[in-house]
Protein backbone atom coordinates (compact mmCIF):
# COMPACT_ATOMS: atom_id res chain seq x y z
CA UNK A 1 0.00 0.00 0.00
CA UNK A 2 1.48 3.27 -0.73
CA UNK A 3 -0.52 6.55 0.66
CA UNK A 4 0.09 10.09 0.09
CA UNK A 5 -0.70 12.80 2.56
CA UNK A 6 -1.79 16.68 1.10
CA UNK A 7 1.42 16.76 -1.64
CA UNK A 8 2.20 20.12 -2.93
CA UNK A 9 4.73 20.85 -5.27
CA UNK A 10 5.14 24.16 -7.44
CA UNK A 11 7.60 25.30 -10.14
CA UNK A 12 8.26 29.33 -9.34
CA UNK A 13 4.67 30.77 -9.15
CA UNK A 14 3.00 28.07 -11.08
CA UNK A 15 1.50 25.57 -8.68
CA UNK A 16 1.22 22.13 -10.10
CA UNK A 17 0.10 19.94 -7.35
CA UNK A 18 -2.19 21.25 -4.76
CA UNK A 19 -2.76 19.43 -1.39
CA UNK A 20 -3.51 16.04 -3.05
CA UNK A 21 -3.97 13.01 -0.45
CA UNK A 22 -5.07 9.43 -1.66
CA UNK A 23 -4.13 5.46 -1.31
CA UNK A 24 -3.11 3.24 -3.74
CA UNK A 25 -4.09 -0.60 -2.85
CA UNK A 26 -1.72 -3.38 -2.91
CA UNK A 27 -2.95 -6.18 -5.40
CA UNK A 28 -4.76 -3.72 -7.16
CA UNK A 29 -4.17 -1.57 -10.33
CA UNK A 30 -4.94 2.47 -8.88
CA UNK A 31 -4.95 4.60 -11.96
CA UNK A 32 -3.61 8.14 -11.65
CA UNK A 33 -6.01 10.13 -14.47
CA UNK A 34 -6.66 13.64 -15.88
CA UNK A 35 -5.59 15.61 -19.09
CA UNK A 36 -2.18 16.27 -20.44
CA UNK A 37 -0.93 19.25 -17.80
CA UNK A 38 -2.62 18.21 -15.11
CA UNK A 39 0.03 17.25 -13.08
CA UNK A 40 -0.14 13.41 -13.35
CA UNK A 41 3.88 12.85 -13.94
CA UNK A 42 4.87 15.44 -11.51
CA UNK A 43 2.54 13.23 -8.71
CA UNK A 44 4.33 10.02 -9.81
CA UNK A 45 7.87 11.69 -9.25
CA UNK A 46 6.99 12.77 -6.02
CA UNK A 47 6.01 9.70 -5.05
CA UNK A 48 9.07 8.05 -6.61
CA UNK A 49 11.37 10.59 -4.69
CA UNK A 50 12.34 12.16 -8.47
CA UNK A 51 11.18 15.39 -7.04
CA UNK A 52 11.08 16.59 -3.61
CA UNK A 53 7.33 17.71 -3.21
CA UNK A 54 6.99 21.25 -1.10
CA UNK A 55 4.35 19.80 1.30
CA UNK A 56 3.31 16.59 2.67
CA UNK A 57 4.19 12.90 2.63
CA UNK A 58 4.62 9.72 0.96
CA UNK A 59 4.37 6.59 2.34
CA UNK A 60 5.50 2.71 1.24
CA UNK A 61 3.36 0.29 3.71
CA UNK A 62 3.54 3.08 6.75
CA UNK A 63 7.48 4.07 5.81
CA UNK A 64 7.46 7.90 5.47
CA UNK A 65 9.63 7.74 2.21
CA UNK A 66 9.53 11.53 1.66
CA UNK A 67 11.27 12.18 5.56
CA UNK A 68 13.56 9.00 5.25
CA UNK A 69 16.84 9.10 5.52
CA UNK A 70 19.31 7.51 2.80
CA UNK A 71 19.70 4.00 3.72
CA UNK A 72 15.55 4.07 4.12
CA UNK A 73 15.31 5.79 0.68
CA UNK A 74 17.84 3.30 -0.74
CA UNK A 75 15.98 -0.02 0.84
CA UNK A 76 12.32 1.48 -0.79
CA UNK A 77 13.83 2.31 -4.06
CA UNK A 78 15.08 -1.57 -4.27
CA UNK A 79 11.57 -1.99 -3.90
CA UNK A 80 10.02 -0.24 -6.94
CA UNK A 81 9.73 -1.76 -10.60
CA UNK A 82 9.16 1.29 -13.07
CA UNK A 83 8.03 1.28 -16.41
CA UNK A 84 8.73 4.09 -18.51
CA UNK A 85 6.59 5.83 -21.20
CA UNK A 86 8.83 5.14 -24.02
CA UNK A 87 10.38 2.05 -22.84
CA UNK A 88 13.60 3.23 -22.18
CA UNK A 89 15.35 0.18 -22.82
CA UNK A 90 19.46 0.98 -23.87
CA UNK A 91 19.80 0.73 -27.25
CA UNK A 92 23.36 -0.26 -26.99
CA UNK A 93 21.55 -3.58 -24.60
CA UNK A 94 19.71 -6.71 -25.99
CA UNK A 95 16.81 -7.80 -24.63
CA UNK A 96 18.53 -10.08 -22.02
CA UNK A 97 21.21 -7.24 -20.94
CA UNK A 98 17.78 -4.99 -20.75
CA UNK A 99 16.02 -7.15 -18.72
CA UNK A 100 18.98 -8.29 -16.63
CA UNK A 101 20.26 -4.63 -15.91
CA UNK A 102 18.42 -4.04 -12.43
CA UNK A 103 19.85 -7.61 -10.86
CA UNK A 104 23.25 -6.17 -11.88
CA UNK A 105 23.06 -2.91 -10.25
CA UNK A 106 21.11 -3.77 -7.10
CA UNK A 107 22.10 -7.54 -6.48
CA UNK A 108 24.69 -9.88 -6.13
CA UNK A 109 23.09 -12.62 -7.49
CA UNK A 110 25.64 -15.42 -9.93
CA UNK A 111 25.09 -15.11 -13.55
CA UNK A 112 23.33 -18.04 -14.14
CA UNK A 113 20.26 -17.33 -11.42
CA UNK A 114 19.96 -13.83 -12.97
CA UNK A 115 19.60 -16.00 -16.21
CA UNK A 116 16.50 -17.91 -14.94
CA UNK A 117 15.35 -15.16 -13.76
CA UNK A 118 15.35 -13.25 -16.52
CA UNK A 119 14.24 -15.97 -18.58
CA UNK A 120 11.15 -16.64 -16.18
CA UNK A 121 10.15 -12.90 -16.47
CA UNK A 122 10.25 -12.92 -20.47
CA UNK A 123 7.90 -15.91 -20.33
CA UNK A 124 5.93 -14.44 -18.28
CA UNK A 125 5.32 -11.40 -20.60
CA UNK A 126 4.64 -13.75 -23.64
CA UNK A 127 8.91 -13.26 -25.38
CA UNK A 128 11.02 -16.41 -25.42
CA UNK A 129 13.58 -16.48 -27.96
CA UNK A 130 14.11 -12.89 -28.10
CA UNK A 131 16.91 -12.79 -25.69
CA UNK A 132 19.95 -11.72 -28.09
CA UNK A 133 17.57 -9.55 -29.98
CA UNK A 134 18.07 -5.84 -30.10
CA UNK A 135 15.66 -3.30 -29.41
CA UNK A 136 15.75 -2.12 -32.94
CA UNK A 137 14.82 -5.99 -34.23
CA UNK A 138 11.43 -5.84 -31.97
CA UNK A 139 8.07 -4.20 -32.20
CA UNK A 140 6.60 -1.16 -30.15
CA UNK A 141 4.62 -3.51 -28.19
CA UNK A 142 7.56 -6.07 -27.61
CA UNK A 143 9.66 -3.38 -26.35
CA UNK A 144 7.07 -2.75 -23.98
CA UNK A 145 6.88 -6.34 -22.56
CA UNK A 146 10.39 -6.90 -22.26
CA UNK A 147 10.27 -3.16 -20.29
CA UNK A 148 7.90 -4.97 -17.77
CA UNK A 149 10.07 -7.80 -17.77
CA UNK A 150 12.50 -5.56 -16.75
CA UNK A 151 10.05 -3.70 -14.03
CA UNK A 152 9.29 -6.91 -12.34
CA UNK A 153 12.89 -8.34 -12.72
CA UNK A 154 13.60 -7.68 -9.26
CA UNK A 155 10.13 -9.11 -7.48
CA UNK A 156 9.31 -5.36 -6.82
CA UNK A 157 6.49 -4.58 -4.28
CA UNK A 158 5.35 -1.54 -5.95
CA UNK A 159 5.04 -1.11 -10.05
CA UNK A 160 4.61 2.26 -11.33
CA UNK A 161 3.55 2.58 -15.03
CA UNK A 162 4.34 6.40 -16.87
CA UNK A 163 1.54 6.18 -19.63
CA UNK A 164 2.07 2.27 -20.68
CA UNK A 165 0.13 2.62 -23.81
CA UNK A 166 1.89 5.34 -25.21
CA UNK A 167 2.62 4.88 -29.48
CA UNK A 168 0.72 1.77 -29.44
CA UNK A 169 -1.83 0.65 -31.08
CA UNK A 170 -5.56 -0.29 -29.92
CA UNK A 171 -5.35 -3.87 -29.96
CA UNK A 172 -1.81 -4.08 -28.35
CA UNK A 173 -2.65 -1.73 -25.85
CA UNK A 174 -5.50 -3.94 -24.62
CA UNK A 175 -2.66 -6.75 -24.19
CA UNK A 176 -0.27 -4.56 -22.33
CA UNK A 177 -3.06 -3.63 -19.81
CA UNK A 178 -4.11 -6.96 -19.44
CA UNK A 179 -0.83 -8.14 -18.60
CA UNK A 180 -0.12 -5.17 -16.48
CA UNK A 181 -3.49 -6.52 -14.27
CA UNK A 182 -2.48 -9.99 -14.57
CA UNK A 183 1.31 -9.33 -13.32
CA UNK A 184 -0.80 -6.78 -10.14
CA UNK A 185 -3.08 -9.88 -9.17
CA UNK A 186 -0.53 -12.73 -9.58
CA UNK A 187 2.37 -11.01 -8.01
CA UNK A 188 0.38 -8.86 -5.09
CA UNK A 189 2.24 -5.95 -6.00
CA UNK A 190 1.26 -2.33 -5.44
CA UNK A 191 0.50 -0.65 -9.26
CA UNK A 192 0.08 2.56 -10.24
CA UNK A 193 -0.20 3.59 -13.87
CA UNK A 194 -0.72 6.91 -14.79
CA UNK A 195 -2.83 7.22 -17.87
CA UNK A 196 -5.23 9.70 -20.04
CA UNK A 197 -6.46 6.71 -22.12
CA UNK A 198 -10.28 5.85 -21.11
CA UNK A 199 -9.85 2.66 -22.38
CA UNK A 200 -7.31 1.59 -19.49
CA UNK A 201 -9.29 3.24 -17.37
CA UNK A 202 -12.47 1.49 -18.00
CA UNK A 203 -10.33 -1.94 -18.98
CA UNK A 204 -8.19 -2.27 -15.79
CA UNK A 205 -9.12 0.93 -13.54
CA UNK A 206 -9.80 -0.91 -9.89
CA UNK A 207 -8.79 2.47 -8.16
CA UNK A 208 -8.46 5.83 -10.04
CA UNK A 209 -7.64 9.17 -8.93
CA UNK A 210 -8.51 12.02 -11.37
CA UNK A 211 -6.90 15.41 -11.14
CA UNK A 212 -8.04 18.55 -12.33
CA UNK A 213 -5.52 21.37 -12.62
CA UNK A 214 -3.63 20.09 -10.13
CA UNK A 215 -6.03 19.14 -7.57
CA UNK A 216 -7.85 15.75 -6.76
CA UNK A 217 -11.78 15.73 -7.53
CA UNK A 218 -12.72 12.87 -7.92
CA UNK A 219 -11.74 8.90 -6.66
CA UNK A 220 -13.51 5.59 -7.20
CA UNK A 221 -13.51 2.75 -9.45
CA UNK A 222 -14.08 1.72 -13.20
CA UNK A 223 -17.55 1.06 -11.79
CA UNK A 224 -18.95 4.56 -10.75
CA UNK A 225 -17.72 5.90 -13.67
CA UNK A 226 -20.77 6.51 -15.07
CA UNK A 227 -22.28 8.58 -12.20
CA UNK A 228 -19.82 10.81 -11.00
CA UNK A 229 -22.14 13.86 -10.74
CA UNK A 230 -19.23 15.87 -11.33
CA UNK A 231 -18.36 18.22 -14.55
CA UNK A 232 -15.15 18.06 -14.71
CA UNK A 233 -14.35 14.69 -14.76
CA UNK A 234 -17.75 13.79 -17.23
CA UNK A 235 -15.76 16.53 -19.58
CA UNK A 236 -12.73 14.76 -19.22
CA UNK A 237 -14.50 11.24 -19.35
CA UNK A 238 -16.99 11.74 -22.30
CA UNK A 239 -14.21 13.03 -24.33
CA UNK A 240 -13.79 9.61 -26.00
CA UNK A 241 -16.68 9.44 -28.50
CA UNK A 242 -17.20 5.50 -27.34
CA UNK A 243 -17.50 6.38 -24.09
CA UNK A 244 -20.02 9.00 -25.16
CA UNK A 245 -22.04 5.95 -26.92
CA UNK A 246 -21.87 4.03 -23.56
CA UNK A 247 -22.89 6.89 -21.49
CA UNK A 248 -25.99 7.15 -23.75
CA UNK A 249 -26.75 3.40 -23.62
CA UNK A 250 -26.78 2.98 -20.08
CA UNK A 251 -29.58 6.10 -19.70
Amino acid sequence: MIKINHISKSFGDKVILNNISGEFEKGKTNLIIGSSGTGKSVLLKCIVGLLQPDEGNVFFDFRNFTEADKEMKSEVRREIGMLFQGGALFDSKNVEQNVMFPLDILTKMPLNEKLDRVNFCLQRVGLENVNKKMPSEISGGMKKRVGIARAIVNNPNYLFCDEPNSGLDPQTSIVIDDLIQEITHEFNITTVVVTHDMNSVMGIGENILFLYKGKKLWEGTKDNIMNSGMKEFDDFVFTNKAMRNLRERAV
